[in-house]
């Protein structure tokens, strides 16, 4: 048992980097003195002096910072975002876990649904399924008894069928309620949490989002993406004064549209005609898996009115427009309550959206809290990284499954940059010591240069110095 929490503790303080001119990973774990670190003994990296020698986050930043600011200035710039931030952040304003939602229980097919959602979970990698496998199978099982009951069918037993799929309508329609009502309560959770706890967790995600959004007005704009269903990223960006271009159109209960057209702002600097400029602040953002507020309505996914921290979404599901609607239709991947026909629609859109965003020439695509259990979104990266100027940075707390260190290896290490850990991927180390400034200013350039030209003509100096007298010794 005592080697056992040993190995424990030892996990839980290992973190793992890889960057710049990293032939492999370096792993190095947290000592007693707060702030330090070692190698692990079987580790071994060029730039330490001794394998042996103890470091702190002064030299990580040295490796780490100018990495991730030539990073997030390539050409084209993507951020996938996974339940890791939703984590980070509710951990810093409450001091707690995020809360979670237990399986569900289904009055019939509950055997069925369990097994085989545990099977989906096995082969995504995962020990056991999750309420979203869950809602998954059972929608695909409510599809597949409605094509082999259909309402004019007269073979015997069709009554005791019909009833029992009236039955898993109502419990996939609860689930999603329940669902949604923990997603809520994790937001009402940030939102209740003590002021100044509050305003410490928010202002981190502040500096996040805008220190990989800060992109000089001649690089594309930062595309946004997430997994997560709750609306941290929304709030974040509210205020941080950062500007989300979605797919939705309107003000009051916005409409989710097709058309791909490249939607942006500029503005026209004074003075200057002809010339329009991209204007700051701003971003594509695309939520893969829908929203706690996406709502289908009237052959339309909306997007209604719900504050963050509400209680419940029953409320403000009376608008008009959305009179008639309930959680069952709520667009939570997978959602049953839509028509058949649109059963992709809308997460094909943004998958593509993705795909096209992505797998590009001179693209670095940057994953925070993203565990690499979605297989579909897998296939989209490894076609990425097919493309030699593409880059995959990888930050995450942890990797309890071994599912990024097991793409990392399958697929171009030479093209991925890796931050697991404790110290490395909490998001207040992250943004107090390693991400790039979260500001776009020509103080700062003009600081850099100056420096660069100081110590660069100092250094140079001292080079012909020591010429100098190698020469005169010789």
């Amino acid at each position: 048992m005592g080697e056992a929490m040993s190995r424990q503790n030892n996990e839980l303080k290992l973190n793992i980097l890889k960057c710049r001119d990293d032939p492999k990973p370096v792993s190095f774990l947290e000592t007693v003195e707060e702030g330090k670190f070692k190698l692990c003994s079987s580790t071994q990296c060029s730039w330490l002096n001794k394998p042996d020698e103890a470091f702190d986050f002064v030299k990580l930043r040295q490796r780490i910072e100018p990495w991730l600011t030539a990073l997030f200035q390539s050409e084209h710039l993507s951020l996938l975002i996974g339940s890791g931030l939703a984590h980070s952040v509710h951990r810093i304003a409450t001091g707690s876990s995020l809360p979670g939602m237990a399986k569900a229980d289904f009055s019939v097919f509950d055997a069925q649904i369990s097994e085989a959602a545990d099977s989906t979970a096995r082969n995504a990698g995962r020990d056991k399924a999750n309420i979203e496998d869950q809602i998954r199978v059972a929608n695909e099982l409510l599809s597949g008894l409605e094509h082999y009951c259909p309402s004019s069918a007269t073979f015997r037993g069709s009554g005791k069928l019909k009833n029992q799929i009236d039955k898993l309508k109502v419990d996939i329609s609860k689930t999603l309620n329940d669902f949604a009502a923990s997603i809520l309560m994790g937001e009402k959770n940030i939102a209740s949490a003590s002021e100044q706890e509050r305003e410490k967790a928010f202002g981190y995600l502040v500096s996040f989002l805008m220190s990989v959004a800060s992109r000089s007005g001649t690089r594309d704009r930062l595309q946004i993406y997430t997994t997560n269903y709750d609306r941290l990223i929304e709030a974040g960006a509210e205020l941080a004064g950062l500007h989300l271009l979605d797919r939705f159109v309107g003000n009051i209960t916005p409409i989710f549209r097709s058309s791909r057209l490249n939607i942006d702002m500029h503005y026209n600097p004074p003075g200057i005609r002809g010339e329009p400029r991209y204007l700051e602040g701003v971003a594509h953002f695309t939520k893969l898996h829908g929203s706690v507020d996406w709502i289908y309505a009237d052959r339309d996914i909306r997007r209604f009115g719900l504050p963050f921290g509400a209680n419940s979404i029953n409320p403000y599901l009376t608008a008009p427009g959305l009179a008639g609607t309930t959680a069952g239709s709520l667009m939570i991947y997978p959602n049953s309550a839509k028509d058949r026909e649109t059963a992709t629609y809308p997460y094909v859109e943004l998958f593509r959206d993705f795909a096209a965003s992505v797998c590009r020439p001179n693209n670095t695509l940057v994953t925070y809290g993203y565990s690499f259990g979605d297989e579909h979104i897998n296939r989209i990266i490894e076609d990425m990284l097919t493309i030699p100027s593409t880059h995959l940075v990888i930050i995450s707390y942890d990797d309890p499954m071994g599912r990024i260190m097991k793409t990392y290896e399958s697929n171009r290490p030479a093209q991925t940059t890796l931050m697991i850990g404790k110290h490395l991927g909490s998001l207040d180390s992250l943004v107090d010591y390693y991400l790039p400034k979260p500001a776009i200013d020509r103080t700062t350039f003009r600081m850099a240069e100056l420096l660069k030209a100081r110590f660069g003509t100092e250094q140079a100096e001292k080079n012909d110095k020591d010429g100098m007298v190698e020469g005169d010794a010789k």
